[in-house]
């Protein structure tokens, strides 16, 4: 009877022992949890110049300039960052532009795949399929365009294509003022109207100018071209001032 007691004795006090050491190792757990706490929060952005003060989608809205309504824009996404040196608008998703006049009469229109606007420097920069067409027939097509707002010009480094009603210019350099009635392209390739080729006035001159005394019944001579590296002279590029 005694060592029938003792026995039951001994399996009591083994479960005792089993909860306190379970409860001490509880306690110990829920220590560590107290003693430092962790925010679960996402890292921060150091590069502040990464991030727009502004993004809107969906635009189509007017823009003044000296209180007169100059240009409407429309565009998928617009960005405005003033942190980023030079601020800039970024119009990722390409952009329409019309030009009115003071009347607000359309006087052409400019689009692009992307586009950034340099806001302090009043320079537009246009990249992919830039497409420029003005209120005379002139269309501009490139994969480059800067509009200078301070120097009043538009100028392209990369291969342009300047297609008018008279003639059809092709190089790798285009300059011109805002309205594209004075303009030129170096290193050009196309047709031309004879009065626009130097030295080609002259009564005197053999060669392509003796096809003009042709028969009328024989094949019209072919517009003049002008080879790669030899500078064009538009009509009015005698009156432009850069």
């Amino acid at each position: 009877m005694r060592h029938e007691i003792t026995r039951r004795e001994t399996g009591w006090e083994w479960c005792r022992r089993a909860f306190l050491i379970f409860s001490f190792f509880q306690f110990l757990i829920f220590l560590a949890g107290c003693g430092e706490q962790k925010a679960h929060t996402a890292p921060a952005i150091y590069e502040r110049d990464s991030v727009s003060m502004m993004t809107s989608y969906g635009i189509n809205t007017l823009i003044s300039d000296s209180g007169v309504i100059k240009y409407k824009i429309v565009a998928e996404r617009w960005d405005v960052n003033t942190v980023r040196q030079p601020s800039r608008w970024t119009f990722e998703k390409g952009i329409f532009m019309e030009q009115f006049d003071e009347q607000f009469h359309v006087e052409g229109y400019i689009q692009a795949d992307t586009a950034w606007y340099y806001d302090q420097m009043k320079i537009w920069e246009l990249r992919g399929r830039v497409c420029i067409r003005n209120v005379n027939g002139l269309v501009f097509r490139s994969e480059e365009f800067f509009w200078d707002g301070m120097r009043h010009e538009f100028y392209s480094h990369k291969f342009s294509r300047v297609v008018t009603p008279e003639r059809t210019l092709e190089g790798t350099y285009f300059r011109s003022d805002e309205h594209m009635t004075h303009y030129e392209v170096i290193n050009s390739e196309g047709s031309f109207q004879s009065e626009d080729m130097e030295g080609e006035q002259n009564q005197g001159q053999s060669g392509s100018n003796t096809s003009s005394a042709a028969p009328a019944d024989s094949a019209a001579p072919a517009s003049p071209v002008r080879q790669a590296a030899t500078r064009h002279k538009a009509a009015q590029k005698s009156n432009y001032q850069p």
